[in-house]
């Protein structure tokens, strides 16, 4: 119970940058390898590289051309039939590299299960509604999908990381707040 309760956290974050991978393949790997760099999270052994000065190099020139290559009519569709498979092999590295599990069995069953497959679904439905949008507005209305894209990939990498924070500052605020009444109803005379 005590290995489980290890690497449930790590699940979640992988799975929630996994679905972040789906819009954008490169944006959660990049915010991933900041986040590492700068000690905030701790990667895996094997997943030591996330944090060299060359990754973030490469990682931040792939979001660059990638980001703008979605603004492009139909060179972001034919971006969409690459990015099924990849974001299936990145949602499974983002989930396996923050997990700490022993086995490799388990370690790369959950990430291609868990991360693998939410963001394999996401990029096919974000596909599904580029393709819709080139049919109806003769790709000029995928600009609008990709910006959205863009700010989703960037949101949901963030929120993976800080939302412990932001939970755990709602529960200091809220014990503030709770000690401050019952003070406040102590120190008042009935």
């Amino acid at each position: 119970m005590e290995t489980l309760l290890a690497w449930i956290p790590g699940l979640f974050l992988g799975v929630a940058l996994s679905a972040g991978s789906g819009f954008r393949i490169f944006v959660p790997f990049l915010i991933s390898n900041l986040f590492t760099k700068f000690g905030l999270v701790s990667v895996s052994p094997d997943f030591a590289w996330m944090a060299s000065n060359t990754t973030t190099v490469v990682l931040l020139v792939a979001c660059v051309f990638e980001i703008g290559a979605y603004y492009i009519p139909f060179i972001d569709n034919l971006l969409d039939t690459i990015a099924l498979p990849a974001s299936v092999v990145a949602g499974t590295l983002l989930t396996t590299q923050f997990l700490k599990v022993d086995d490799p069995m388990l370690l790369w069953g959950l990430g291609i299960l868990a991360g693998g497959g939410v963001a394999g679904t996401v990029q096919a439905g974000t596909s599904l509604l580029r393709l819709g949008s080139t049919k109806f507005t003769g790709g000029l209305g995928n600009s609008i999908f990709a910006s959205i894209e863009n700010v989703a990939a960037t949101i949901i990498s963030l929120a993976a990381f800080w939302l412990p924070l932001f939970v755990g500052i709602i529960s200091l605020l809220f014990c503030f707040w709770l000690i401050r009444k019952l003070f406040k109803k102590k120190l008042t005379p009935q």
